[in-house]
Protein backbone atom coordinates (compact mmCIF):
# COMPACT_ATOMS: atom_id res chain seq x y z
CA UNK A 1 0.00 0.00 0.00
CA UNK A 2 2.76 2.49 0.78
CA UNK A 3 4.45 2.33 -2.43
CA UNK A 4 1.40 2.53 -4.62
CA UNK A 5 0.91 6.57 -4.56
CA UNK A 6 4.56 7.31 -5.80
CA UNK A 7 3.38 5.31 -8.80
CA UNK A 8 0.00 7.97 -9.53
CA UNK A 9 2.12 10.71 -10.92
CA UNK A 10 4.23 8.76 -13.33
CA UNK A 11 1.58 7.25 -15.27
CA UNK A 12 -0.11 10.70 -15.64
CA UNK A 13 3.27 12.63 -16.29
CA UNK A 14 2.77 11.11 -19.97
CA UNK A 15 -0.52 13.41 -20.38
CA UNK A 16 0.92 16.59 -18.66
CA UNK A 17 3.66 17.16 -21.84
CA UNK A 18 0.55 15.92 -23.93
CA UNK A 19 -1.35 18.94 -22.87
CA UNK A 20 0.54 21.16 -22.96
CA UNK A 21 1.93 20.60 -26.30
CA UNK A 22 -1.49 20.19 -27.74
CA UNK A 23 -1.72 23.72 -26.73
CA UNK A 24 1.23 24.66 -28.22
CA UNK A 25 2.73 22.96 -31.45
CA UNK A 26 1.24 19.65 -31.47
CA UNK A 27 0.76 17.96 -34.82
CA UNK A 28 -2.97 15.83 -34.65
CA UNK A 29 -5.10 18.39 -32.98
CA UNK A 30 -5.13 21.61 -35.44
CA UNK A 31 -6.47 18.83 -37.96
CA UNK A 32 -8.87 17.91 -36.13
CA UNK A 33 -10.38 21.19 -34.94
CA UNK A 34 -10.13 22.61 -38.83
CA UNK A 35 -12.20 19.30 -40.19
CA UNK A 36 -15.11 20.28 -37.90
CA UNK A 37 -14.64 23.48 -38.60
CA UNK A 38 -15.35 22.42 -42.44
CA UNK A 39 -17.92 19.98 -41.53
CA UNK A 40 -19.92 23.43 -40.04
CA UNK A 41 -19.69 25.42 -43.05
CA UNK A 42 -21.01 22.64 -45.21
CA UNK A 43 -23.65 21.81 -43.17
CA UNK A 44 -24.34 25.77 -42.48
CA UNK A 45 -24.06 26.57 -46.46
CA UNK A 46 -26.27 23.10 -47.26
CA UNK A 47 -28.50 24.13 -44.96
CA UNK A 48 -29.05 27.66 -46.47
CA UNK A 49 -29.44 25.75 -50.05
CA UNK A 50 -31.74 23.85 -48.64
CA UNK A 51 -33.66 26.73 -47.30
CA UNK A 52 -33.35 28.68 -50.42
CA UNK A 53 -34.36 25.73 -52.18
CA UNK A 54 -37.75 25.42 -50.37
CA UNK A 55 -38.86 28.70 -50.27
CA UNK A 56 -38.41 29.04 -54.20
CA UNK A 57 -39.94 25.66 -54.61
CA UNK A 58 -42.96 27.22 -52.32
CA UNK A 59 -43.07 30.20 -53.99
CA UNK A 60 -43.32 28.12 -57.69
CA UNK A 61 -45.85 26.34 -56.56
CA UNK A 62 -48.19 28.77 -54.85
CA UNK A 63 -47.92 31.01 -58.12
CA UNK A 64 -49.90 27.09 -59.73
CA UNK A 65 -53.05 25.80 -58.88
CA UNK A 66 -53.64 22.55 -60.44
CA UNK A 67 -56.47 19.81 -60.76
CA UNK A 68 -57.01 15.94 -61.92
CA UNK A 69 -60.86 16.82 -62.09
CA UNK A 70 -60.81 18.13 -65.61
CA UNK A 71 -61.59 16.80 -68.67
CA UNK A 72 -61.95 18.49 -72.53
CA UNK A 73 -65.53 19.42 -73.50
CA UNK A 74 -67.32 20.95 -76.47
CA UNK A 75 -70.06 21.08 -78.32
CA UNK A 76 -71.91 18.31 -79.88
CA UNK A 77 -74.46 19.29 -82.71
CA UNK A 78 -77.40 16.66 -83.16
CA UNK A 79 -78.74 16.32 -86.58
CA UNK A 80 -82.15 16.38 -87.29
CA UNK A 81 -84.56 16.20 -89.70
CA UNK A 82 -86.75 19.48 -90.35
CA UNK A 83 -89.61 18.00 -92.21
CA UNK A 84 -91.20 14.85 -92.17
CA UNK A 85 -90.39 12.64 -95.11
CA UNK A 86 -88.89 8.81 -96.29
CA UNK A 87 -85.30 8.31 -96.44
CA UNK A 88 -83.70 7.58 -99.27
CA UNK A 89 -80.41 7.66 -99.18
CA UNK A 90 -77.64 8.43 -96.15
CA UNK A 91 -73.70 8.83 -97.70
CA UNK A 92 -71.94 9.41 -94.16
CA UNK A 93 -70.95 6.48 -91.55
CA UNK A 94 -69.90 6.81 -88.13
CA UNK A 95 -66.41 8.70 -87.02
CA UNK A 96 -66.52 9.95 -90.95
CA UNK A 97 -64.95 13.79 -90.60
CA UNK A 98 -67.52 15.70 -93.14
CA UNK A 99 -67.39 19.61 -93.73
CA UNK A 100 -69.85 21.85 -93.35
CA UNK A 101 -72.58 21.84 -95.83
CA UNK A 102 -71.96 17.77 -96.77
CA UNK A 103 -74.71 16.29 -97.65
CA UNK A 104 -75.91 13.88 -94.96
CA UNK A 105 -78.83 12.51 -96.16
CA UNK A 106 -81.68 12.55 -98.69
CA UNK A 107 -85.48 12.41 -98.16
CA UNK A 108 -87.95 12.02 -100.75
CA UNK A 109 -88.43 15.12 -102.41
CA UNK A 110 -91.94 14.54 -104.60
CA UNK A 111 -94.59 15.19 -102.29
CA UNK A 112 -92.66 18.73 -101.69
CA UNK A 113 -92.16 19.22 -105.33
CA UNK A 114 -95.99 18.85 -105.85
CA UNK A 115 -96.10 21.80 -102.92
CA UNK A 116 -93.97 23.64 -104.56
CA UNK A 117 -96.01 23.81 -108.05
CA UNK A 118 -99.47 24.17 -106.11
CA UNK A 119 -97.95 26.93 -104.26
CA UNK A 120 -97.07 28.82 -107.47
CA UNK A 121 -100.56 27.95 -108.49
CA UNK A 122 -102.33 29.95 -106.25
CA UNK A 123 -99.36 32.83 -106.20
CA UNK A 124 -100.51 33.69 -109.68
CA UNK A 125 -104.28 33.51 -109.04
CA UNK A 126 -103.91 35.91 -106.40
CA UNK A 127 -101.68 37.84 -108.17
CA UNK A 128 -104.18 38.06 -110.79
CA UNK A 129 -106.78 39.11 -108.35
CA UNK A 130 -105.05 41.38 -106.62
CA UNK A 131 -103.86 43.36 -109.88
CA UNK A 132 -107.93 43.29 -111.07
CA UNK A 133 -108.70 44.71 -107.67
CA UNK A 134 -105.82 47.28 -107.90
CA UNK A 135 -107.03 48.40 -111.37
CA UNK A 136 -111.19 48.72 -109.87
CA UNK A 137 -110.09 51.90 -107.57
CA UNK A 138 -109.53 54.42 -110.42
CA UNK A 139 -112.58 52.76 -112.05
CA UNK A 140 -114.81 53.03 -109.27
CA UNK A 141 -113.44 56.58 -108.88
CA UNK A 142 -114.49 57.95 -112.13
CA UNK A 143 -118.03 55.57 -112.36
CA UNK A 144 -118.93 57.32 -108.78
CA UNK A 145 -117.91 60.98 -110.61
CA UNK A 146 -120.22 59.93 -113.04
CA UNK A 147 -122.81 58.90 -111.54
CA UNK A 148 -122.76 61.90 -108.92
CA UNK A 149 -123.18 64.74 -111.96
CA UNK A 150 -125.99 62.48 -113.48
CA UNK A 151 -127.66 62.18 -110.47
CA UNK A 152 -127.79 65.89 -109.69
CA UNK A 153 -128.98 66.29 -113.51
CA UNK A 154 -131.56 63.81 -112.74
CA UNK A 155 -133.06 65.34 -109.80
CA UNK A 156 -133.08 68.83 -111.86
CA UNK A 157 -135.02 67.29 -115.05
CA UNK A 158 -137.15 65.29 -112.35
CA UNK A 159 -138.02 68.64 -110.68
CA UNK A 160 -138.50 70.58 -114.11
CA UNK A 161 -140.78 67.57 -115.18
CA UNK A 162 -142.68 67.77 -111.73
CA UNK A 163 -143.34 71.47 -112.38
CA UNK A 164 -144.60 71.10 -115.47
CA UNK A 165 -146.77 68.30 -114.92
CA UNK A 166 -147.65 70.20 -112.26
CA UNK A 167 -149.02 72.60 -114.18
CA UNK A 168 -150.69 70.56 -116.44
CA UNK A 169 -152.74 69.09 -113.91
CA UNK A 170 -153.94 72.62 -112.95
CA UNK A 171 -154.76 73.43 -116.43
CA UNK A 172 -156.43 69.80 -116.37
CA UNK A 173 -158.24 71.00 -113.50
CA UNK A 174 -159.44 74.36 -114.59
CA UNK A 175 -160.63 72.84 -118.09
CA UNK A 176 -162.66 70.37 -115.87
CA UNK A 177 -164.30 72.86 -113.63
CA UNK A 178 -165.13 74.77 -116.87
CA UNK A 179 -166.54 71.58 -118.45
CA UNK A 180 -168.42 71.10 -115.72
CA UNK A 181 -169.44 74.39 -115.36
CA UNK A 182 -170.95 74.31 -119.06
CA UNK A 183 -171.93 70.46 -118.33
CA UNK A 184 -174.24 72.04 -115.53
CA UNK A 185 -175.44 75.15 -118.13
CA UNK A 186 -176.16 72.44 -120.43
CA UNK A 187 -178.29 70.39 -118.44
CA UNK A 188 -180.00 73.42 -117.26
CA UNK A 189 -181.08 74.07 -120.42
CA UNK A 190 -182.23 70.91 -121.65
CA UNK A 191 -184.37 70.95 -118.27
CA UNK A 192 -185.93 74.18 -118.93
CA UNK A 193 -186.50 73.42 -122.42
CA UNK A 194 -187.92 69.99 -122.44
CA UNK A 195 -191.36 71.04 -121.18
CA UNK A 196 -191.47 73.85 -123.10
CA UNK A 197 -190.87 71.34 -126.43
CA UNK A 198 -193.62 69.04 -124.96
CA UNK A 199 -195.89 72.26 -125.08
CA UNK A 200 -194.83 72.67 -127.70
CA UNK A 201 -194.04 76.77 -126.88
CA UNK A 202 -190.39 76.41 -127.92
CA UNK A 203 -189.17 74.49 -131.75
CA UNK A 204 -188.59 70.68 -131.18
CA UNK A 205 -185.04 71.27 -132.57
CA UNK A 206 -184.35 74.08 -129.87
CA UNK A 207 -184.69 71.29 -127.57
CA UNK A 208 -182.47 68.44 -129.41
CA UNK A 209 -179.88 70.79 -130.05
CA UNK A 210 -179.94 71.79 -126.26
CA UNK A 211 -179.71 67.92 -125.62
CA UNK A 212 -177.33 67.22 -128.03
CA UNK A 213 -175.12 70.24 -126.34
CA UNK A 214 -175.82 68.39 -122.70
CA UNK A 215 -174.34 65.37 -124.07
CA UNK A 216 -170.89 67.22 -125.59
CA UNK A 217 -171.00 68.85 -122.37
CA UNK A 218 -171.17 65.72 -120.66
CA UNK A 219 -168.51 63.86 -122.98
CA UNK A 220 -166.42 67.40 -122.09
CA UNK A 221 -166.62 66.73 -118.76
CA UNK A 222 -165.43 63.09 -118.74
CA UNK A 223 -162.43 64.06 -120.94
CA UNK A 224 -161.55 66.77 -118.84
CA UNK A 225 -161.69 64.41 -115.83
CA UNK A 226 -159.67 61.77 -117.93
CA UNK A 227 -157.21 64.57 -118.64
CA UNK A 228 -156.93 65.67 -114.85
CA UNK A 229 -156.31 62.32 -113.91
CA UNK A 230 -153.46 61.71 -116.69
CA UNK A 231 -152.24 64.47 -115.23
CA UNK A 232 -151.71 64.25 -111.79
CA UNK A 233 -150.51 60.62 -112.62
CA UNK A 234 -148.09 62.43 -114.52
CA UNK A 235 -146.98 64.46 -111.46
CA UNK A 236 -147.47 61.81 -109.35
CA UNK A 237 -144.56 59.72 -111.49
CA UNK A 238 -142.54 63.12 -111.50
CA UNK A 239 -142.66 62.66 -107.77
CA UNK A 240 -141.56 59.71 -107.96
CA UNK A 241 -138.55 60.35 -110.34
CA UNK A 242 -137.43 62.91 -108.08
CA UNK A 243 -137.14 60.63 -105.21
CA UNK A 244 -135.28 58.15 -107.37
CA UNK A 245 -132.93 60.73 -108.72
CA UNK A 246 -132.45 61.68 -104.49
CA UNK A 247 -131.95 58.20 -103.49
CA UNK A 248 -129.03 57.82 -107.00
CA UNK A 249 -128.01 61.01 -105.64
CA UNK A 250 -127.13 59.83 -102.12
CA UNK A 251 -125.99 56.83 -103.13
CA UNK A 252 -123.51 58.98 -105.79
CA UNK A 253 -122.40 60.76 -102.67
CA UNK A 254 -120.66 57.66 -101.31
CA UNK A 255 -117.97 57.77 -103.56
CA UNK A 256 -115.25 57.97 -101.21
CA UNK A 257 -116.74 55.18 -99.06
CA UNK A 258 -117.44 53.51 -102.37
CA UNK A 259 -113.26 53.87 -103.45
CA UNK A 260 -112.58 53.12 -99.88
CA UNK A 261 -113.93 49.86 -100.21
CA UNK A 262 -112.30 48.86 -103.60
CA UNK A 263 -108.81 50.11 -102.24
CA UNK A 264 -109.75 47.69 -98.96
CA UNK A 265 -110.47 45.18 -101.66
CA UNK A 266 -107.34 45.62 -103.43
CA UNK A 267 -105.29 45.48 -99.94
CA UNK A 268 -107.16 42.42 -99.22
CA UNK A 269 -105.79 40.70 -102.61
CA UNK A 270 -102.56 41.84 -101.82
CA UNK A 271 -101.81 40.46 -98.64
CA UNK A 272 -103.57 37.35 -100.04
CA UNK A 273 -100.42 37.49 -102.78
CA UNK A 274 -98.59 37.80 -99.79
CA UNK A 275 -99.81 34.74 -97.69
CA UNK A 276 -99.44 32.84 -101.38
CA UNK A 277 -95.73 34.21 -101.44
CA UNK A 278 -95.17 33.03 -97.85
CA UNK A 279 -96.56 29.94 -98.47
CA UNK A 280 -94.56 29.43 -101.76
CA UNK A 281 -91.36 30.28 -100.00
CA UNK A 282 -92.74 27.89 -97.28
CA UNK A 283 -92.59 25.05 -99.86
CA UNK A 284 -89.53 25.75 -101.09
CA UNK A 285 -87.45 25.64 -98.00
CA UNK A 286 -89.53 22.64 -97.17
CA UNK A 287 -88.31 20.95 -100.39
CA UNK A 288 -84.99 22.30 -99.64
CA UNK A 289 -85.14 20.39 -95.98
CA UNK A 290 -85.74 17.61 -97.83
CA UNK A 291 -81.49 17.33 -98.13
CA UNK A 292 -80.07 17.15 -94.80
CA UNK A 293 -76.79 18.78 -94.68
CA UNK A 294 -74.06 19.08 -92.04
CA UNK A 295 -74.24 22.41 -89.84
CA UNK A 296 -70.47 22.49 -89.12
CA UNK A 297 -67.28 20.64 -89.86
CA UNK A 298 -66.69 17.51 -87.55
CA UNK A 299 -66.35 13.82 -86.75
CA UNK A 300 -70.26 12.19 -87.43
CA UNK A 301 -71.49 10.18 -84.51
CA UNK A 302 -74.51 8.08 -83.61
CA UNK A 303 -75.88 7.72 -86.65
CA UNK A 304 -78.83 5.84 -86.39
CA UNK A 305 -81.17 6.81 -89.33
CA UNK A 306 -81.15 3.80 -92.24
CA UNK A 307 -82.66 4.25 -95.93
CA UNK A 308 -85.72 2.95 -95.91
CA UNK A 309 -87.19 4.81 -92.29
CA UNK A 310 -89.64 7.25 -92.13
CA UNK A 311 -88.68 10.36 -89.90
CA UNK A 312 -90.56 12.94 -88.06
CA UNK A 313 -89.64 16.98 -87.84
CA UNK A 314 -86.95 16.95 -84.74
CA UNK A 315 -86.23 13.37 -84.60
CA UNK A 316 -81.93 13.22 -84.20
CA UNK A 317 -80.57 11.05 -86.92
CA UNK A 318 -76.78 11.74 -85.66
CA UNK A 319 -74.60 13.79 -84.21
CA UNK A 320 -71.63 15.84 -85.40
CA UNK A 321 -68.68 16.78 -82.52
CA UNK A 322 -66.61 19.75 -83.97
CA UNK A 323 -63.06 19.63 -83.59
CA UNK A 324 -61.97 23.11 -84.29
CA UNK A 325 -59.81 24.96 -81.00
CA UNK A 326 -62.51 27.06 -81.15
CA UNK A 327 -65.64 24.57 -80.31
CA UNK A 328 -63.91 23.06 -77.78
CA UNK A 329 -62.74 23.39 -74.09
CA UNK A 330 -61.63 22.32 -70.96
CA UNK A 331 -63.59 22.05 -67.77
CA UNK A 332 -61.78 22.32 -64.60
CA UNK A 333 -63.40 21.48 -61.23
CA UNK A 334 -61.33 23.12 -58.45
CA UNK A 335 -61.70 23.44 -54.87
CA UNK A 336 -62.91 26.70 -53.74
CA UNK A 337 -59.90 26.79 -51.54
CA UNK A 338 -57.87 27.26 -55.02
CA UNK A 339 -60.28 30.39 -56.18
CA UNK A 340 -58.47 32.55 -54.03
CA UNK A 341 -56.04 34.60 -56.67
CA UNK A 342 -57.71 32.75 -60.04
CA UNK A 343 -59.45 34.99 -62.16
CA UNK A 344 -60.19 34.97 -66.14
CA UNK A 345 -57.16 35.67 -68.43
CA UNK A 346 -54.10 33.93 -66.93
CA UNK A 347 -52.08 31.66 -68.73
CA UNK A 348 -52.64 27.77 -68.00
CA UNK A 349 -50.80 24.77 -69.36
CA UNK A 350 -52.84 21.63 -70.01
CA UNK A 351 -51.55 18.08 -69.62
CA UNK A 352 -53.19 15.90 -71.77
CA UNK A 353 -53.31 12.38 -70.59
CA UNK A 354 -54.24 11.20 -74.35
CA UNK A 355 -50.89 11.93 -75.98
CA UNK A 356 -48.19 12.77 -72.94
CA UNK A 357 -48.30 16.84 -74.10
CA UNK A 358 -48.69 20.34 -72.58
CA UNK A 359 -51.26 22.81 -74.38
CA UNK A 360 -51.17 26.53 -73.31
CA UNK A 361 -54.64 28.02 -72.46
CA UNK A 362 -56.04 30.63 -70.41
CA UNK A 363 -59.11 30.66 -68.21
CA UNK A 364 -62.06 32.27 -69.78
CA UNK A 365 -64.43 32.31 -67.26
CA UNK A 366 -65.26 31.03 -63.53
CA UNK A 367 -69.09 29.07 -63.35
CA UNK A 368 -71.90 31.13 -61.03
CA UNK A 369 -72.16 28.51 -58.54
CA UNK A 370 -70.69 24.62 -57.49
CA UNK A 371 -71.07 22.33 -59.67
CA UNK A 372 -73.92 20.66 -56.93
CA UNK A 373 -75.97 23.42 -57.70
CA UNK A 374 -75.85 22.54 -61.02
CA UNK A 375 -76.75 18.48 -60.39
CA UNK A 376 -80.24 17.85 -60.95
CA UNK A 377 -80.81 16.89 -57.29
CA UNK A 378 -79.10 19.54 -55.34
CA UNK A 379 -78.07 18.91 -52.08
CA UNK A 380 -80.27 20.18 -49.14
CA UNK A 381 -79.52 20.13 -46.08
CA UNK A 382 -82.84 19.60 -43.91
CA UNK A 383 -82.25 17.20 -40.93
CA UNK A 384 -79.78 20.22 -39.04
CA UNK A 385 -76.87 17.65 -39.45
CA UNK A 386 -74.38 19.79 -41.10
CA UNK A 387 -71.01 18.70 -42.36
CA UNK A 388 -68.68 20.56 -44.36
CA UNK A 389 -67.31 19.72 -47.39
CA UNK A 390 -64.95 21.71 -49.71
CA UNK A 391 -67.00 22.69 -52.54
CA UNK A 392 -65.51 22.43 -56.41
CA UNK A 393 -66.38 25.36 -58.89
CA UNK A 394 -65.94 24.78 -62.40
CA UNK A 395 -63.57 27.04 -64.36
CA UNK A 396 -63.49 27.04 -68.04
CA UNK A 397 -59.98 27.25 -69.64
CA UNK A 398 -59.99 27.71 -73.46
CA UNK A 399 -57.31 26.55 -75.61
CA UNK A 400 -54.94 29.26 -77.33
CA UNK A 401 -54.88 29.84 -81.06
CA UNK A 402 -53.11 27.14 -83.17
CA UNK A 403 -52.84 24.87 -80.32
CA UNK A 404 -54.70 21.50 -82.51
CA UNK A 405 -53.65 22.01 -86.25
CA UNK A 406 -54.26 18.51 -86.33
CA UNK A 407 -57.45 17.97 -84.63
CA UNK A 408 -56.52 15.81 -82.22
CA UNK A 409 -58.10 16.85 -79.11
CA UNK A 410 -61.45 15.02 -78.44
CA UNK A 411 -64.33 16.32 -76.02
CA UNK A 412 -63.96 13.82 -73.15
CA UNK A 413 -60.39 13.07 -72.47
CA UNK A 414 -58.87 13.25 -69.04
CA UNK A 415 -56.34 16.68 -68.89
CA UNK A 416 -54.81 17.84 -65.58
CA UNK A 417 -54.39 22.09 -66.30
CA UNK A 418 -52.22 24.16 -64.36
CA UNK A 419 -53.34 27.90 -64.05
CA UNK A 420 -50.53 30.47 -62.76
CA UNK A 421 -52.37 32.51 -60.22
CA UNK A 422 -49.78 34.85 -59.63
Amino acid sequence: MATTPPSLPDKESPKEPTTAVGAGVGPGRPRARLSKSRKRAIIAVAVIVVIVAGVLLYRHLAAWESTDDAQIDGYIYPVSSRVSGYVTRVVVDDNQYVEAGTVLAQLDPKDYEVAVANAKAVLANDEASASAQKTNVPITSVNTSSQLTSAEADIENAQAGLRAAQKSFDAAQASLRQAEANDLKAQDDVNRYKPLAEKDEIPQQQYTQAADSQKATAAAVEAAKASAEADEQAVTQARSRIAQAQAQLEYAQTKPQQVSVQRSRAQAAEAETERATAALQQAELNLQYTTIVAPVSGIVGQRTVQPGQNVSPGQQMMTIVPLHSANIWVTANFKETQLKYMKPGQPVKIYVDTYSRTYNGHILNIAGATGARYSLLPPENATGNYVKVVQRIPVKIAFEKGQDPNHLLRPGMSVEPDVKVQ
